[in-house]
């Protein structure tokens, strides 16, 4: 695996779009930017990318609980592919090895990590979409957070997002729980 850079980005929230004031919620999204070794051609057997995504879980997650303010309470993934991949490569380096890691860090996570995948130039953002860890459908946890990086994904790159958050919505007025039907 070559790892051309690694990112954390850290949110703080202190109020909602209109202004008003809320409890402080942080969101870090830990990335990294990996060469593709799969650009421009078709491959089948994807596990090298499994490996990738577990292995860079397992690096950059303790990093991005460390920098919230309080215990993680939710989670997203994502995945941004350069335009000389394929959007499998993205799926490969989210979906089988990245899940154990990142709800080890999380101390939980009972509920599917949401995620998103994208074939893009360099300096696309991609929303990363974020759920409760525990509570799958905890409405007040349905978030996203926008990220993006100036030099990449070129064209044989891969970057992968990976996002914590220690609170949902600011000020959530739309359900207060679990949805029910």
């Amino acid at each position: 695996m070559i790892t051309r850079k690694t990112m954390l980005i850290t949110e703080t929230i202190n109020a909602d779009g209109l202004g008003q004031p809320c409890e402080t919620i942080t969101r870090v999204a830990a990335l990294a930017i990996v060469q593709n070794p799969f650009a421009g051609r078709f491959v089948v057997d994807l596990t090298q990318l499994f490996d990738i995504g577990g292995q860079l879980a397992a690096e950059l997650m303790a990093g991005a609980v460390g920098s919230l303010v309080n215990a993680p309470v939710s989670y997203g993934k994502a995945a941004i592919v350069g335009v000389a991949g394929d959007l499998e490569h993205g799926g490969a380096v989210i979906h089988p090895k990245l899940g154990k890691p990142m709800r080890a860090a999380v101390d939980g996570g009972a509920a599917l990590i949401p995620s998103n995948v994208k074939i893009a130039a360099v300096g696309t953002p991609i929303d990363i979409p974020l759920g409760h860890k525990d509570e799958a459908w905890s409405f007040d946890h349905f978030d996203t957070m926008t990220v993006m990086i100036a030099d990449a994904p070129r064209p044989d790159e891969i970057v992968l997002c990976m996002v914590v958050a220690d609170g949902g919505r600011p000020i959530p007025r739309v359900g207060s729980g679990p949805i029910t039907d």
